[in-house]
């Protein structure tokens, strides 16, 4: 009997207050590879006019396989240093069951902060804050929500 292997990844997510830009450029430097950065303003997300620039979602792999991925936190979001980081869920759309299983089992007793639906950059993507304090994303590539 085989097991199907699912392409489900967990990767760290930092959250930042202004330099997620600075510091991402910062960690290409140490890790290499490629640094993708997408800005509020890219995606016409609900921010004040003078955050329009921050960072809505970066991603670092690095040339050994390092891979991790940060935001800018905006203004009228919670945010505290030496907590802000949150677990990152990501996979395609064949991974769509298994992804919305995980959101739903980290969901209970905890909070849902962004059910898991369409966004705008066309994949299906949620958030939750679960029973420990702990933020998970969840992503799922191409997926119709």
């Amino acid at each position: 009997m085989t097991k199907e292997t699912l392409m489900t990844t967990l990767n760290p997510y930092l959250g930042f207050r202004g330099d997620a830009r600075a510091a991402m450029e910062f960690y290409h430097g140490v890790f290499g590879g490629e640094l993708t950065v997408s800005t509020f303003g890219d995606f016409q997300a609900s921010v004040e006019p003078e955050e329009i620039d921050l960072v809505m979602h970066s991603q670092l792999t690095g040339d050994s396989g390092v891979v991790f991925m940060a935001s800018d936190t905006p203004k009228h979001m919670e945010y505290s240093t030496g907590s802000n980081f949150s677990m990152s869920l990501s996979g395609s759309s064949d991974d769509e069951a298994q992804l919305t299983g995980y959101f739903t089992a980290l969901a209970d007793g905890g909070e849902v902060l962004q059910p898991l639906a369409a966004a705008p950059w066309g994949d299906s993507f949620g958030m939750l804050k679960d029973r420990f304090g702990i933020t998970w994303l969840v992503n799922i590539a191409g997926a119709a929500a």
